[in-house]
């Protein structure tokens, strides 16, 4: 796994479930996999760190992990005097304290009969750490905002900022416009590999902290700082100024202005067509807004623009994937006429009239999909179904807001997959035919796209195995027992050779394959404790691919025994194309010495591979008995 996968990210467990699986009987449990076995190494005493990379500054608070390699199952290990087990194919991992320092130094001794080795490695770590406890200070990386933004002058900003406990904090704009920032006296905010991964968190003393300080002004106010505004931390014995690292530009009505998304302004003619929208700077994927979709600027924070799509929602993008209009280009506005179903061989288009192209939003439901359309108005007096061979059951609209209008898609059987696509002025919204299954035969006849993960990037186990070696074993391996059954196979990549996110994705939406499953190898950020908090987990992200993760992670954990860390929404590339169900799988921890030692060999790749392929038989079996 490829930590920086998670950007800003906040993955959960998944409680929710469909009527049916909750009318199904409880599963027996599976008997205990056999045990899989580490091949033992011989050879030379060597004395390796794999992780954290010699130029790796460790993000943890009070402890973190190392992991590598002694070269030989039969030697010792230990590291800053504590004795760490060492598997038989020399691999170890160590859980470690942190010094309260701005440096972590590891003392490593190995030694076998009568070899020995020994080694210190240093490594700095993230964060401010506090110098004394009566010297004021404050945190350089927890300014907040910071950058450049523009906003209406009477907008509300709230900062933040962490500094000595008990110090008084102020923001100094002017010599006589001064924000105090008060103590911020809730728990501290797990981390998102905290949130991610850790198996506790709901111990919130572990995370109490005294040093977040906040408050809030008006971007008028910080616009008007000549000098830019300072923040000042003083305590009885001292006072410490520093510049605060912002520059708010007012952002009035006359700067407003309407763009076009584009994910291709380069014009290389290599992406997917959409441009994705968040409800918060840094958050989470939420619209996709195909290319030609316009949409009013109100607004700019370090590179993303805030875009008003109606009076009451805002969405934030890419700078990078607008393009401008002239100056005194009218906000988009529609009115949305005639409703119309095509059904065709492998879907049933939806083709929503409107007098002009506004953003618009798309959910799913168990059975239904639903359009949102922002800044519009309804006159739908006319819906035409069409052919009856559909697999719509009911349209219906509301206009729900005075400038927002909901078109309601009910289906036969459970959502598939669905695109949306601008022609001319009307938006065409293609939802996709469930496959013909053969319930005796579940997979045969079912198309397949295996994704191995990465390259570019990846992990690195203790005893050096790469991640990408390992999926894209395992991806070939299941594609074999695949065919073996019946399914057509392809696979995002069959070499060693770096395919970007763009192209596996393009895959997954043009190629028309049923299902897409991206297999990857996992680890954990810096300062989770992987002894507690190792496991397979599945990700996906539209509501349509949760009973896939189900079956696949089920069939993983059962195959190798692990501990069932369950499904969770994952906001990834991989898990996001909107045309057919798609998850990616974590099957095992790479970092730990055991998984890592499994990987290794043909029996713990097959295992992996097979387990997939059971998994996605049991989806199939499943929707063939209850669309």
């Amino acid at each position: 796994m490829d930590r920086s996968r998670f950007p800003a990210l906040a993955t959960a467990v998944v409680l929710l479930a469909g009527c049916f699986w909750a009318s199904r009987p409880a599963e027996p449990p599976a008997p205990d996999p056999p045990a899989l076995a580490v091949p033992s190494k011989e050879g030379p005493l060597e004395l390796r760190v794999v992780y954290p990379e010699p130029d790796a500054v460790i993000a943890a608070r009070d402890s973190t992990f190392l992991y590598g390699t002694v070269g030989r199952g039969n030697a010792s290990l230990r590291v800053n005097g504590v004795e760490v087990p060492v598997l038989a194919n020399g691999s170890w991992l160590a859980w470690l304290p942190l010094p309260d320092d701005s440096v972590a130094s590891f003392a490593l001794h190995a030694w076998a009969d009568e070899d020995t080795l020994a080694d210190t490695v240093e490594f700095p770590l993230a964060g401010n750490r506090r110098p004394c406890a009566a010297c004021a200070w404050l945190d350089s990386t927890s300014f907040v905002p910071r950058g450049r933004v523009a906003l209406p002058p009477d907008e509300r900003v709230r900062v933040r900022v962490r500094a000595t406990p008990g110090a008084t904090v102020h923001m100094l704009l002017a010599p006589e416009d001064t924000v105090t920032l008060v103590p911020d006296t809730l728990p501290d905010e797990p981390s998102w590999g905290v949130r991610a991964f850790s198996t506790d968190t709901n111990d919130a003393s572990r995370f109490a902290s005294a040093d977040r300080f906040v408050g809030w002004t008006q971007a008028a106010r910080v616009a008007a700082a000549d000098s830019g505004p300072i923040v000042e931390v003083a305590t009885a014995h001292d006072t410490l100024r520093r510049p605060w690292p912002l520059v708010i530009e007012p952002f009035s009505d006359e700067s407003t202005l309407v763009i076009v998304v584009n994910d291709d302004t380069a014009g290389l003619g290599d992406t997917d067509s959409l441009t994705v929208g968040r409800a918060l700077p840094g958050g989470t994927y939420h619209w996709f807004f195909p290319t030609g979709t316009p949409a009013l600027v109100t607004g700019h924070w370090n590179g993303l623009l805030r875009l008003a799509l109606s009076r009451a929602t805002v969405a934030w993008i890419d700078s990078g994937d607008a393009r401008r209009l002239p100056r005194g280009t009218p906000m988009p506005a529609a009115v949305a006429g005639a409703l119309r179903l095509v059904p065709l061989a492998d879907r049933v288009v939806l083709r929503v009239a409107l007098s002009g192209r506004v953003p618009f939003r798309i959910d799913e439901h168990e059975r239904s999909v639903s359009v949102t359309l922002y800044g519009a108005r309804a006159d739908i007096d006319w819906v035409q179904y069409g052919e009856t061979d559909s697999p719509v059951r009911a349209l219906s609209w509301d206009q729900r807001a005075q400038d927002e209008v909901t078109i309601a898609v009910q289906l036969d059987a459970a959502v598939w997959g669905y695109s949306a696509r601008w022609q001319g002025r009307d938006l065409l919204v293609a939802i996709r035919r469930p496959p013909v299954i053969d319930i005796e035969h579940p997979l045969r006849g079912r198309t397949v796209l295996l994704d191995p993960g990465h390259p570019p990037g990846g992990s690195t186990g203790p005893s050096g195995q790469r991640e990408p070696e390992v999926t894209l074993a395992v991806a070939r391996l299941a594609r074999q027992l695949l065919e073996e059954r019946g399914a057509r196979v392809s696979l995002t990549r069959d070499a060693d050779t770096a395919v970007s996110l763009t192209a596996r994705v393009n895959m997954a939406q043009r190629g028309g394959a049923d299902v897409l499953v991206s297999i990857h190898t996992n680890g954990l950020p810096d300062g989770i404790n992987p002894f507690e908090n190792h496991g397979t987990s599945t990700y996906y992200f539209h509501p349509r691919s949760l009973p896939l993760a189900r079956a696949v992670n089920r069939a993983i954990a059962a195959a190798f025994g692990t501990r069932d860390l369950g499904v969770g929404r994952g906001d990834l590339a991989l898990a996001r194309p909107t045309w057919l169900p798609a998850i990616l799988v974590e099957g095992l921890f790479q970092m730990m010495p055991e998984h890592d030692g499994w990987l290794a060999t043909e029996e713990g790749r097959r295992r992996y591979a097979q387990a997939i392929v059971d998994g996605l038989e049991v989806f199939f079996a499943r929707r063939a008995t209850d669309p």
